[in-house]
């Protein structure tokens, strides 16, 4: 890049950095604290040590975003969204209210980078 080059990924290196943060510091809580959430400790135990390892690798893609390792983390932000509100509400285990809530809040703050990747990606197209 020459010093008359303007770069536009801002937006989409400080999105990608804030869920990399924000993956790996739930990953952490849900590693070190076991909440009354009804979901299984192994599966609360596996999530957590995932999101510790994804946050790291989606801060360090926000050092230098590539586009189309991107576009990968946008798609698995939405199956995750999805997967939660499916987690939530399915039946498919006995979650508790405050379950419920951090499902749910979880799964609007990740619906939030979504936006802001898509958001970056476009602006540095």
């Amino acid at each position: 890049m020459t010093t008359t080059q303007v770069r536009n990924d801002g937006l989409l290196r400080f999105a990608l950095k804030l869920d990399g943060v924000a993956s790996g510091g739930l990953g952490l809580l849900a590693l070190l604290f076991d909440l009354d959430t009804g979901l299984p400790r192994g599966l609360v135990i596996g999530l957590g040590a995932f999101l510790v390892a994804y946050g790291v690798g989606v801060f360090v893609l926000g050092l230098r975003p590539v586009r189309p390792l991107v576009a990968v983390v946008v798609i698995g932000n939405s199956v995750w969204v999805l997967d939660s509100f499916l987690t939530a509400f399915a039946g498919w285990f006995p979650v508790t209210g405050l379950g419920v809530f951090l499902i749910v809040a979880q799964a609007i703050a990740v619906m939030g980078f979504i936006t802001l990747q898509v958001l970056g990606l476009r602006r540095s197209a």
